[in-house]
C-alpha cells in the first residue's frame, strides 16, 4: 500500500542502549538483588538500596547490614518465608513487608526471588526484585495493618493471659510478666511494679539488672514519680520519647537515663474500682505509642490487676491457715536429757491447702520420751483444727502413763466419738534413753526410719494397725507393738507423706530416695533436718509435711542411778516381749551384762507368775541402788494379796521351780504388802 509523505527513518536509540537494568526499574521504584548463598553475601543494585532507603556506604554486601531498616517482626517473618522456601523445594517465593526509613516512618515494599538450585536439588543462589509497595497498597495497606495489628492484639492477651492463669503468689506474676517470653510478647525491655501498701508504693519488681534507683524502694504516692502519678488519678501514663520522659520527671529521668529508654507506659492496676498497684514497661528504639497499643496496654493493665488480685488473696489465705496451722503445733520442743531432737514443718505451698500434719515431744516419767508423728485427712483449716485437738488428746493420754498400744487406742476411740468425718495417720514412739529401748506403734502412717550412728540408715517394718479413727469404727483396736533398741548416737525419723510423695512415683521409691538422702547427708541434725526440707521445697510439694529427728545421745549413760517401769497386761504377748526388751537392754547399758542372762530369766519368771496367778496386769519396775555396792533391784507388782510359796516340782512337774529359781540366781530376794496387792522383789550385785 502506497501511502503519501516521507517514509519513516530507524528509531534513533540513545549512545549507552542497551539501558542498564536498574535504571529502568529505578523508574519504577523498582531495584533488584543477587544473593550467593555459598558466600552468604547479596548483590544489590543502587535502585534496590534505594528502596530500602540505604546509601551504598551503608551496605557492605551482607543482608544483615539491612538489619536497621527492617523491624524485628518484619525481619522474623521474612526469615521464615525464604527458609521455608529453601527447605520446601519451592523455586519462588513473595511477601509483602515494612521497612523503617531514616526518618522513623514506615512503608510497605515487596520481594519476589526465584531460588536456584543445583543438579543435585541444593539451593545456592536467590535472585530476585524488591520495590516500594506504598502506593499499591494505599487503600488496602491500612485495612491489612490494622487486621495484622488485631492478630497481633489477640496473640498477646492470649499467651499472657494463659502465662498468668497459673500465678498463686505475687511473684509467679512478676515472674510471668518480667522473663524473657514475658517481655518478648509485650515488646519491652524491662518492668517495673509496685503494690500499694499503707498509703505507699512498695516496688515489688525493680526493671533490668542494674536499674534500680536507691531510695524509691517505698515512695509516697504524693511524689512525683510515674507510678504515683497513675495511682493517683487511676489513668494510664504513656511517655511517647525520652523528651517527654525527663520532662514530666527530671528528677527519676536524671538517675535512669543511661538505660537509653525511648518510651514507657505506666498502667494503674485497679481492682473492685480501687488501685492495688502500678506497673512501668521501659521500651528501647520505640517512637510512641499508637492508639491500638495503647488499648492493648489498658487490656492488659486489666488482666494483670486481677491475676495480681487473686494472688494476693491466696497468699493471705495461707498466711491465715499457716498461722492456725503453727498455733496448734507445740511452741517449742522441751529439752530432753540423753536426747538431740530437730523438729521441721512445711506448709502446702498455697491457698488453703494446709492440712493437718503435726509432731510433738511428750516427756514421760522416768527419764522416758514420747515422740509423735502424724497427719490428719484432708488440707483445709478443719484437718488443722482435729489436728490440734487430736495433739492434745494423745499428749494426755501418753502423759497418764499409757502403754503406746493404749495411747494409740484411746486417741482412735475419742476421733471417732469427735464430730468430724476425719481419720488419721499417726506413728507413737516411746523411748526411755537411758537403756536405748524404743516401743513403737503404727497406725496407718509410713514406717520411721532409723540411722545408724555409721551413717546406715534402715527402714523399720513395723506391723502397724489401722489409722485413727477408722479402728474404732471397726473395732479393730489392736495396736502391735515393736521393740528394738535405739543404740548411743542413732536417729529415730519420723515424717508425715508430704516428705516422700511425688507426683507418678510409688511411695515405697520415696521412702527409699529418702534413706539414701539419710544416709549421705551430714551428721549434725539440725543441718540433716534442713537438707531434706530443701529437697521437698526443690520438688515443689504440694502437701504439707512435718518431720522429726530423735537421736539418742552418744555419750556412755552415767551408770549410777537408774529407774524404769512397765505395765504388762494379762492376755498381752506383745507387752510380755516389751518388758524383756526393756530389762535386757537396761541391764547392759547399767552395767550388769555379765549377769543380763540371770536378771532377765528371774525377771520374766517374776513376771510370768504374776500373770498366772492373779487377775490383773503386773507391774515391773527396774532400779539401781546405790551405797557400798551398787545393786539392781527388781520388783513385780500384782494385784494380789496372797503370798507366793515355794513348793517341790518333783522329778515329772513341769511346774513349781519359780521360786526355786529366784532363789537360786538372786542374791537376795523377798515379799512386800503394797495396799491390797504385793510385791516380789530381788536383787543382784552388780560389778
Amino acid at each position: 500500500m502506497c501511502h503519501g509523505g516521507p517514509v519513516p527513518t530507524a528509531v534513533s536509540l540513545p549512545e549507552d542502549w542497551p539501558a542498564h537494568p536498574d535504571r529502568s526499574l529505578s523508574l519504577n521504584r523498582m531495584g533488584s538483588f543477587d544473593w550467593d548463598l555459598v558466600t552468604g553475601l547479596m548483590h544489590m543494585d543502587s535502585a534496590a538500596l534505594e528502596v530500602f532507603d540505604t546509601t551504598p556506604e551503608e551496605y557492605d554486601g551482607r543482608p544483615e547490614s539491612l538489619s536497621p531498616r527492617v523491624p524485628p517482626a518484619e525481619g522474623a517473618r521474612l526469615d521464615a518465608l525464604v527458609s521455608s522456601a529453601l527447605k520446601s523445594g519451592v523455586d519462588s517465593y513473595g511477601a509483602y513487608f515494612r521497612i523503617r526509613c531514616h526518618d522513623g516512618t514506615l512503608r510497605w515494599t515487596h520481594t519476589q526471588g526465584r531460588v536456584m538450585r543445583g543438579p543435585d536439588g541444593r539451593p545456592y543462589r536467590i535472585i530476585g526484585i524488591v520495590r516500594d509497595a506504598t502506593e499499591e497498597l494505599s487503600h488496602s495497606a491500612e485495612r491489612l495493618g490494622l487486621d495484622e495489628e488485631r492478630r497481633r492484639q489477640t496473640s498477646v492477651v492470649e499467651s499472657t493471659t494463659a502465662a498468668l492463669a497459673h500465678a498463686r503468689t505475687v511473684q509467679d506474676v512478676i515472674d510471668a510478666l518480667g522473663d524473657a517470653h514475658g517481655l518478648e510478647r509485650l515488646g519491652s525491655m524491662g518492668m517495673v511494679m509496685g503494690l500499694v501498701e499503707a498509703g505507699r508504693i512498695h516496688l515489688v519488681a525493680e526493671g533490668p539488672a542494674g536499674s534500680f534507683v536507691p531510695g524509691t524502694r517505698y515512695t509516697r504516692i504524693d511524689e512525683q514519680y510515674p507510678m504515683s502519678e497513675v495511682v493517683r488519678s487511676l489513668q494510664p501514663r504513656f511517655l511517647d520519647s525520652a523528651a517527654e520522659f525527663a520532662a514530666g520527671y527530671p528528677g527519676l529521668w536524671a538517675k535512669i537515663s543511661s538505660m537509653h529508654i525511648s518510651a514507657a507506659a505506666y498502667l494503674p492496676l485497679i481492682a473492685q474500682a480501687r488501685p492495688i498497684g502500678a506497673i512501668g514497661l521501659l521500651y528501647r528504639d520505640k517512637d510512641g505509642f499508637t492508639q491500638e497499643e495503647r488499648n492493648l496496654l489498658v487490656a492488659l493493665g486489666s488482666s494483670i490487676a486481677q491475676s495480681l488480685q487473686r494472688a494476693m488473696l491466696l497468699e493471705q489465705e495461707h498466711d491465715l491457715a499457716e498461722g492456725l496451722q503453727q498455733a496448734m503445733l507445740p511452741r517449742r520442743i522441751p529439752s530432753v536429757p540423753g536426747a538431740e531432737i530437730a523438729v521441721r514443718y512445711r506448709s502446702a505451698k498455697m491457698g488453703q491447702d494446709i492440712g493437718g500434719d503435726w509432731y510433738d515431744i511428750i516427756p514421760l516419767p522416768g527419764g522416758r520420751v514420747g515422740a509423735v508423728i502424724g497427719d490428719v485427712q484432708g488440707h483445709d483449716t478443719h484437718a488443722a483444727a482435729v489436728m490440734g485437738q487430736l495433739r492434745i488428746v494423745l499428749r494426755a493420754y501418753a502423759a497418764e502413763g499409757h502403754s503406746p498400744a493404749t495411747v494409740m487406742a484411746r486417741a482412735s476411740v475419742f476421733l471417732h466419738e469427735l464430730d468430724t468425718d476425719r481419720f488419721a495417720t499417726c506413728t507413737y514412739a516411746e523411748a526411755d534413753l537411758s537403756t536405748g529401748v524404743l516401743q513403737l506403734v503404727r497406725a496407718g502412717h509410713i514406717d520411721p526410719l532409723l540411722r545408724t550412728r555409721d551413717g546406715g540408715c534402715e527402714r523399720l517394718a513395723l506391723e502397724g494397725g489401722m489409722p485413727l479413727g477408722l479402728s474404732a469404727e471397726f473395732g479393730l483396736l489392736e495396736y502391735p507393738v515393736t521393740t528394738v533398741e535405739l543404740g548411743p548416737g542413732e536417729t529415730l525419723l519420723l515424717c508425715t507423706d508430704g516428705l516422700v510423695e511425688q507426683p507418678g512415683a510409688d511411695l515405697d521409691d520415696g521412702v527409699r530416695l529418702l534413706a539414701s538422702l539419710v544416709r549421705t547427708g551430714p551428721a549434725d541434725l539440725a543441718l540433716l533436718a534442713d537438707r531434706l526440707c530443701e529437697v521437698v521445697d526443690d520438688r515443689g510439694g504440694d502437701d504439707d509435711m512435718a518431720l522429726l529427728l530423735l537421736r539418742r545421745e552418744a555419750e556412755e549413760v552415767q551408770q549410777a542411778g537408774g529407774r524404769l517401769q512397765q505395765h504388762v497386761a494379762p492376755g498381752d504377748p506383745e507387752a510380755l516381749v516389751s518388758a524383756r526388751h526393756m530389762i535386757g537392754a537396761a541391764v547392759r547399758t547399767w552395767g550388769a551384762r555379765e549377769r543380763a542372762d540371770e536378771i532377765e530369766l528371774v525377771a520374766d519368771e517374776l513376771i510370768v507368775n504374776a500373770l498366772m496367778h492373779t487377775d490383773g496386769p503386773a507391774i515391773v519396775t527396774l532400779r539401781v541402788l546405790t551405797g557400798p555396792e551398787r545393786r539392781l533391784r527388781v520388783e513385780v507388782e500384782d494385784r494380789s494379796s496372797a503370798l507366793p510359796r515355794r513348793r517341790e516340782a518333783g522329778d515329772s512337774g513341769v511346774s513349781g521351780r519359780g521360786l526355786m529359781l529366784v532363789d537360786r540366781l538372786a542374791d537376795v530376794w523377798g515379799v512386800e504388802s503394797r495396799g491390797s496387792g504385793k510385791c516380789v522383789w530381788c536383787e543382784f550385785t552388780m560389778p
